[in-house]
């Protein structure tokens, strides 16, 4: 495993990471603690040291989780959560994009973050994300003004956002950039969809900002690991079965495109990794693990052969050409425009 460190800080993380959405929420399988547990430890067995949990994941599981694993050895790990969801409001079962009600007020604030350090069995947290920001959030200097006060009373080191659900919110990592120098921010990005995650990277660039960023969904909800088939099925509770047909066979088609990044000692879905490790403003990458076999080979990803500048002229090549097939345009649902920020 390899580490780095977040820009004019002392917060070193594991160039891969842990997403624990998928062993608390049930999207992608079932598991109990004690398996959630057993693959915790094997991960920072393997040099995985940044876990990325939430309150809302499995409403509070997450959380817990990380207690029964490193509540022991709480130095030997850096954990991220996120707040802004007011969990206490889910009274059923949620399903993919479906939100709860956000709250960034000062005493809400500070209260979801004892209640993660009491579930996390902790008095600090590593890095602090607001869950999914939007645009009113952002611009939010009251918001900033409370994270930066727990920040100085040592009940957390960083603090920075989360964007989502949905790919999309290119404005609220600009702003975020540009207007409060942001520590780290959390966004979708990988080889099949680089938009909008490039243009945020160039904005820290520009504004020679203190920025690293966290990165969730690099294999495209799977897609770049190279398994999937036009015969595959997604269980019912997966949220990848609701997606539309063109968006498994497309995405196979591009996959085909991309075996070359395939070699002794690199499986695509290391690959994929690489690419995004190839940028130094990323810290982090979260891919989703589920069980052992993918935990080692995205573990050992960092320590994979990295691509070549022909490797990745060709891959920009591919994306530059949607990989000469015709699709629908994407559908955004963050703030893409400027004119969309001034009204």
């Amino acid at each position: 495993m390899k580490y780095r460190t977040y820009p004019n800080s002392d917060v070193t993380v594991s160039e891969v990471g842990f997403g624990m959405w998928t062993t608390s929420t049930g999207w992608w399988g079932e598991k109990t603690d004690d398996e959630a547990v057993r693959m915790l430890h094997e991960a920072r067995d393997l040099g995985i040291t940044l876990y990325d949990a939430a309150d809302t994941y499995g409403n509070g599981r997450s959380e817990e989780q990380l207690a029964k694993a490193f509540s022991d050895r709480r130095d030997q790990v850096v954990i991220a959560t996120k707040f802004g969801y007011d969990i206490s409001a889910n009274t059923g079962e949620r399903r993919g994009q479906m939100e709860l009600p956000q709250d960034v007020s000062p005493a809400f604030i500070r209260k979801a973050l004892d209640e993660s350090l009491r579930r996390l069995q902790t008095d600090y947290i590593d890095i602090y994300q607001l869950h999914n920001a939007k645009m009113g959030h952002v611009h939010d200097e009251t918001m900033w003004a409370t994270l930066e006060e727990l920040k100085a009373d040592g009940k957390i080191r960083m603090y920075g956002i989360a964007l989502g659900p949905a790919i999309g919110f290119l404005y609220e990592g600009v702003d975020a950039i540009k207007a409060h120098n942001v520590a780290t921010l959390q966004v979708i990005w990988n080889i099949l969809e680089q938009y909008p995650g490039r243009p945020q990277i160039d904005a820290a660039n520009d504004a020679s900002a203190d920025t690293g960023f966290m990165i969730r969904v690099p294999h495209a909800s799977g897609m770049l690991e190279g398994h999937y088939t036009e015969d595959t099925v997604f269980p019912e509770n997966d949220h990848r079965r609701h997606r539309p047909r063109s968006w498994l066979v497309n995405g196979i088609k591009k996959v085909e495109q991309l075996r070359f990044l395939e070699r002794p000692g690199r499986t695509l879905g290391q690959a994929a990794l690489q690419w995004l490790l190839h940028e130094p403003r990323v810290m982090t990458v979260l891919p989703n693990i589920y069980d052992s076999q993918q935990l080692r080979e995205f573990a050992l990803a960092a320590e994979s052969p990295p691509l070549t500048q022909d490797e990745l002229e060709r891959i920009e090549a591919l994306y530059a050409s949607n990989f000469g097939l015709e699709e629908e345009p994407m559908k955004f649902k963050g703030t893409m425009t400027r004119e969309e920020v001034s009204a």
